[in-house]
């Protein structure tokens, strides 16, 4: 068991020491102005958590819970749920998540309450704690927080985090480790059929958000913070009804409008317990530093005021969102073969305001190269002026895409295609399909559902832009504009660029060293457009996260898979093909992924230039049987490969050049082509390829909302 102290809920004082503490001290802080001066040294900040719980001598303070759970309702029938739907909770035991606990179980019981088959949980809710094993006692932690939360009626699934490359360092160890929480999230979400996740952000997690952010000249959508809703989408796929799905969980944030002094307040007035984690206070990271500054300034006006000037920020966010879904449907088509057409003329840049622009791009490009990485800086500058230059006479390579004029348009369209020179990782990540894909499907339509459900709501708050304050605002004078609305105050501003000021300074003095480590994962970016391990028959990949790549070889084949040129040779008749006249075997036959190079071109075009075998007739030959079916098959193979090649070209040159290069193919082993499903291409008739673009996350990045 962890070393720790044990605290009273009710005040948060100390009540008495457990097990065996060492003789280490510790800083805590009461909220009802119990102050006790404990402080760890920080370095052993990271080994030792605070179990708390109720022991206290005082009174116990009353707490309305009963407005906590009304506001929580409220929230969550803003988000399309409703007390049916089947719902995760990520848990650490902290007071936040402890009190979605809390809060979560009273909406679902007082809703609908149900029970499972051993009559001890509620329906449809699902705890889920992450042990990340970063310390020896991470285990038992684990358990005791399973443990209280299993006494509120909550089924818990305990998650162990699998470091298969070891370890993160301490400097991305944050990261790293929300990363790998996430990633888990989503599996067991998946794996108990779940399609909703909520987590304990709030009010203050968004103020430290907003002073972390405008310390590093974030844009005002950036400034706008955690959504309340947003779609997450996993590796995931399945084919459901002749179409692949992609599985998402939405997250929602149902506590973003309160404090963490709600937090507390509910916890006591539940009389449940919780962990206080002494790591949240260490130095070390940035939002801990910012977050003990911000408890410094405990003005109710200045915490206010800093909402005020998020909540205006947001609500900018929500008119950019909507002005960026109206423009993509208007100008946007996305091709089958992986590209985007932009119609320049349709979307008449004049028109509209720089940040709805650089955000409808940045939308399209991130779609096109599944990159979800933010646009900033000169790249977003460069291709704003590049959207604005009508008709576009110039190409331009960023953020993982290739820009260019589109054949004969004149340069009234812009292309949109997937920049394989780019430092991208070319993955494949193989998957199985699975038996359950209509249980699948019933959860993607409950997901559906609950999406109309809160668009239906959050619809009807977009502002129009005569509400909207800082759409021509730039990041350094958000701050003074909201000055000038008067919505913060001369005493919250200098506050707010004190803190600023404070956490450039931290900062910049890491910018070398994380520049060079960016420089050496930078080197780690290129990788080889193989896959790391052969596609096996009847496996699946998903490739680049952009189509969904399988591969087959069909027992037999009738004469419709020819081209229609072929119905002249004299051995193709109304009768099927057996697989004995295959030009491969199916068990020593193994399939790479990559993206069409030059080569391809070159095969193809001495494929079509293959001599015609029309006068074959097998009855004349005067062969053995075994002979004879040998160069049946190979005549077989030769003249469809001769005729697939022909039909290949004709649609490679009907594809934009720029469009080519990220088309994905299949090759053997020895690297020869397979096939180029795109288009149509394979070399022999019994192999049976697949290549559907379908990105891993859809054009605009799927649901959100920033109510």
């Amino acid at each position: 068991m962890a070393r720790g102290l044990v605290l009273c809920s009710q005040t948060r004082t100390i009540a008495k020491l457990s097990l065996l503490l060492p003789k280490h001290k510790f800083w805590f802080k009461s909220h009802h102005h119990h102050h006790h001066h404990l402080y760890c040294e920080p370095q052993n900040l990271h080994s030792t958590r605070i179990f708390c719980h109720c022991v206290c001598s005082q009174a116990p303070i009353v707490v309305d819970v009963a407005k906590y759970n009304e506001a929580f309702s409220r929230r969550m029938a803003m988000a399309g749920l409703k007390p049916h739907n089947r719902i995760a909770l990520a848990v650490s035991g902290g007071p936040d998540s402890m009190a979605l606990c809390v809060l979560a179980a009273n909406w679902k019981t007082e809703g609908l309450y149900e029970s499972d088959n051993s009559g001890k949980f509620i329906d449809g809710l699902l705890a889920i704690i992450v042990d990340h094993g970063l310390r020896p006692e991470s285990k038992d932690e684990a358990s005791l927080v399973g443990h209280r939360v299993s006494e509120m009626g909550i089924r818990c699934e305990i998650a162990r985090c699998d470091w298969l490359n070891g370890k993160p360092k301490q400097g991305h160890l944050q990261e790293a480790a929300r990363d790998m929480r996430y990633k888990i999230f989503q599996d067991v979400c998946m794996q108990n059929q779940i399609s909703v996740l909520l987590v304990a952000h709030h009010a203050d997690d968004q103020a430290e958000l907003f002073i972390l952010r405008s310390s590093r000249d974030s844009g005002v959508l950036g400034l706008a913070g955690m959504a309340f809703t947003s779609q997450m989408f996993s590796s995931h796929t399945y084919f459901y009804n002749e179409d692949w799905k992609n599985h998402s969980v939405l997250l929602v944030r149902p506590l973003l409008n309160f404090s963490k002094e709600d937090m507390y307040k509910i916890c006591q007035g539940s009389n449940r317990d919780w962990v206080e984690d002494p790591s949240n206070r260490s130095p070390l990271f940035a939002r801990n530093r910012i977050r003990i500054s911000l408890g410094n300034l405990s003005s109710i006006i200045f915490k206010s005021e800093l909402q005020a000037v998020i909540s205006t920020c947001r609500k900018t966010r929500t008119y950019v969102d909507q002005i960026c879904t109206n423009v993509i449907n208007q100008t946007v088509t996305i091709m089958d073969q992986g590209y985007a057409v932009i119609n320049l003329k349709a979307l008449d840049p004049s028109k509209i305001e720089d940040i709805c622009l650089s955000k409808f791009i940045s939308l399209v490009l991130q779609f096109i190269s599944q990159r979800q990485r933010p646009i900033r800086g000169s790249t977003s500058k460069l291709l704003l002026q590049y959207i604005r230059t009508i008709p576009c006479k110039t190409s331009l390579t960023a953020a993982g895409c290739y820009i260019c004029p589109a054949p004969g348009s004149k340069g009234a369209k812009a292309l949109v295609c997937c920049s394989v020179d780019c430092p991208l990782p070319s993955k494949a990540e193989i998957f199985q399909t699975h038996s359950s894909e209509e249980e699948k499907h019933c959860l993607s339509n409950e997901l559906e559902q609950i999406i109309v459900n809160g668009k239906s709501y959050s619809n009807n708050w977009v502002p129009d832009a005569s509400q909207v304050q800082f759409l021509d605002i730039r990041s350094a004078s958000v701050l003074d504009e909201a000055q000038r609305l008067d919505i913060i105050s001369e005493s919250t501003y200098r506050n707010i660029i004190l803190l600023q000021r404070e956490e450039v300074k931290h900062f910049k003095s890491k910018t070398d060293e994380v520049a060079t480590e960016c420089e050496s994962k930078q080197e780690t970016e290129y990788v080889a457009a193989f896959l790391s391990e052969p596609l096996l028959h009847g496996q699946t990949c998903s490739f680049m996260n952009r189509f969904i790549i399988s591969w087959k070889l069909s027992k037999e084949i009738y004469s419709n898979v020819f081209p229609r040129e072929a119905y002249c040779l004299p051995y193709l008749g109304r009768e099927s093909q057996h697989s004995d006249f295959c030009c491969v075997n199916r068990n020593d036959m193994v399939v790479k992924v990559r993206t069409m190079i030059d080569v391809d071109w070159l095969y193809l075009a001495e494929l079509s230039k293959w001599s015609s075998s029309d006068n074959f007739e097998v009855t004349r030959l005067p062969l053995s049987i075994e002979a004879n079916l040998l160069t049946k098959k190979k005549t077989i193979c030769s003249d469809y490969s001769r005729l697939s090649a022909i039909g290949a070209l004709k649609s490679l040159k009907s594809l934009p050049v720029a469009a080519r290069r990220s088309i994905p193919v299949l090759v053997n082993h020895h690297g020869q082509l397979l096939s180029i499903p795109s288009i149509g291409f394979n070399h022999c008739p019994f192999l049976m390829a697949s290549a559907v673009f379908k990105p891993r996350v859809p054009l605009g990045g799927g649901h959100n909302s920033f109510l």
